[in-house]
């Protein structure tokens, strides 16, 4: 089981008819979200407990809960493998996003969020040395985890190698790319690659990218925080598309 927190995720919860062992909930709490929590938890038959702020506060994992605490069911894990044949079979340009050791959970979060409302098929990331899918991470993502297809993966470099074979062109986001981001085209199945808070794409992952774009800046910045220029790009692929 996992902590869901937050009003949002947890109505997201209850509307998907996932499974919940109970729900937690601030005495005193009030609100049309936490109305509607309680109607659709008691339509659910599904154990509600009003506990004081000191225990939220203790069985919380993150410091925004807003009072509320699902206990769900884990996230379902999804294959690559049979996410790549169901993409090739629903899809003319499937659109992925890989996240090169991404390790700050509210950008993890904020990714997952932009990704799903720009309709990417799936988001894959690294089992080691990145944000694991925590309870901040669906707190910020907003119940968009429930949505969008979460791909483990051990190796970030094999796995780019397996979407080649399945012809997926991967494009890489980076300071100095070889074109804008708005020049490159994306009528094609993309694999976006969007790298680490500090340090960018690694080095290798660079290497195997079939493209390396930018985003141009009127002003002189170090670089855009990770998940607004995902978001920058993101749109621009759903514009061109469209």
């Amino acid at each position: 089981m996992r902590n869901v927190e937050g009003k949002n995720p947890i109505i997201e919860l209850l509307q998907k008819d996932k499974e919940i062992d109970q729900i937690m909930i601030q005495k005193g709490l009030k609100g049309n979200k936490v109305k509607k929590i309680i109607s659709l938890a008691k339509k659910k038959g599904i154990e509600i407990k009003l506990l004081s702020k000191y225990v939220i506060d203790k069985k919380a994992e993150t410091e925004n809960h807003q009072g509320v605490i699902a206990l769900s069911s884990d996230l379902k894990k999804v294959d690559l493998y049979k996410k790549i044949e169901e993409l090739k079979e629903k899809k003319k340009f499937p659109l992925i996003v890989i996240l090169d050791h991404i390790q700050d959970p509210h950008n993890f979060g904020a990714i997952i969020r932009t990704a799903y409302a720009a309709g990417v098929d799936a988001i894959i990331y690294p089992k080691d040395r990145a944000s694991s899918l925590t309870a901040t991470v669906e707190k910020v993502s907003a119940g968009a985890v429930e949505h969008i297809s979460l791909i483990e993966v051990v190796n970030i470099n094999r796995t780019i190698d397996i979407l080649k074979e399945h012809y997926y062109w991967i494009i890489g986001a980076v300071l100095n790319g070889n074109k804008t981001y708005y020049e490159q085209d994306y009528n094609i199945p993309v694999a976006l690659v969007v790298g680490h808070e500090g340090s960018g794409i690694s080095r290798l992952t660079k290497e195997k990218c079939d493209f390396l774009v930018k985003i141009p800046m009127k002003n002189q910045f170090s670089s855009l925080n990770v998940s607004v220029a995902s978001g920058i790009i993101l749109f621009e692929i759903i514009k061109q598309r469209n």
